[in-house]
């Protein structure tokens, strides 16, 4: 890969299913800040204890492990459509949404949306975009992967008919279906970079191509699945290997992300410019990454991913 030593960001990845290694990687390939949406866990939770659970880990753990490698760690919250649909716990993770929207490093309403478009995923749809609108945080929106764009047109129309504006809503999972859609309306339209499915990187740069820079996101949605947390550097990799421009490689890949998310308040360029140091000493609720016997390692990590690192021995 060869970005140019450009900046990245990966803005929808699900680290809780990722391990050290791939935030080491990610860290070296110049993905300076991710976002993680809440999302389900690949079975469906029984408890709302296990969502608060989850979010908190959102907020904490998974924070604090990001920063170990010289990432800075955003998420959203949200209930995601495939479990709204279980309506006696949505009620009660509804409860539990007002507790987390607020905390520190939480970037958005997300992501929420559409699974089977059913009239209770409509319901509480609705309800997550009224609590986005009292917290004023932008909203990442799920589109559903059946009748995709019935149900992306269906998003735009039910978040304007609430009166979010189109430019705090990233509509999320779009392909060469939606995506005119999505920019003819104002919204921001963001790409998942799934290997071999979905919208690959080769679909991608034909996208920049056609449509150019404004207002479209790379992102990996990287998770338990198949699917590869380097998704963003090597999208970025190749488009400038295809020819278009670093600058319109630099908006997609990064600027886009943070003009988005930035208007929660909570994401600023300067979290990174200002340099990232890396103490592997450092523990969270007594955990450590680290494992017995290994080094633990403290430096700056440049913004080129290069660690300037002092082993503590």
């Amino acid at each position: 890969m060869n970005t140019q030593n450009l900046m990245l960001i990966d803005p929808h990845i699900h680290m809780t299913s990722r391990t050290t290694d791939d935030y080491a990687r990610m860290r070296q390939a110049g993905i300076v800040a991710i976002i993680e949406p809440a999302f389900w866990l690949g079975q469906p939770r029984t408890e709302p204890g296990s969502f608060k659970d989850y979010f908190s880990s959102l907020v904490g753990w998974e924070r604090f492990r990001a920063s170990q490698f010289g990432i800075k760690h955003y998420c959203t919250i949200g209930l995601n459509s495939k479990e709204a649909n279980n309506e006696p716990l949505a009620e009660q993770v509804m409860e539990l949404l007002p507790l987390f929207v607020c905390k520190e490093g939480v970037v958005g309403v997300g992501e929420i949306g559409y699974d089977d478009q059913t009239p209770i995923e409509d319901k509480y749809f609705r309800a997550q975009l009224e609590l986005a609108k009292e917290v004023n945080l932008p909203v990442q929106v799920h589109t559903p992967h059946r009748d995709k764009k019935a149900g992306t047109i269906k998003s735009m129309e039910v978040c304007l008919e609430h009166g979010i504006a189109p430019d705090m809503v990233v509509i999320d999972h779009n392909n060469e279906e939606t995506v005119k859609d999505v920019l003819d309306r104002g919204f921001w339209a963001a790409f998942t970079i799934y290997p071999n499915s979905k919208m690959g990187n080769e679909r991608m740069v034909e996208i920049v191509k056609q449509y150019g820079s404004e207002r479209i996101i790379v992102n990996s949605s990287a998770d338990w699945g198949v699917s590869d947390p380097l998704s963003v550097p090597k999208t970025a990799s190749l488009m400038l290997e295809r020819g278009i421009s670093l600058e319109d490689v630099r908006k997609v890949c990064y600027q886009n992300a943070l003009d988005s998310f930035g208007k929660s308040g909570q994401m600023h360029e300067s979290d990174w410019l200002q340099g990232s140091q890396v103490d592997q000493r450092e523990k969270f609720s007594d955990n450590s990454v680290l494992r017995g016997g290994q080094t633990p390692v403290v430096g700056d990590v440049t913004t080129d991913g290069t660690l300037e690192s002092n082993i503590v021995r």
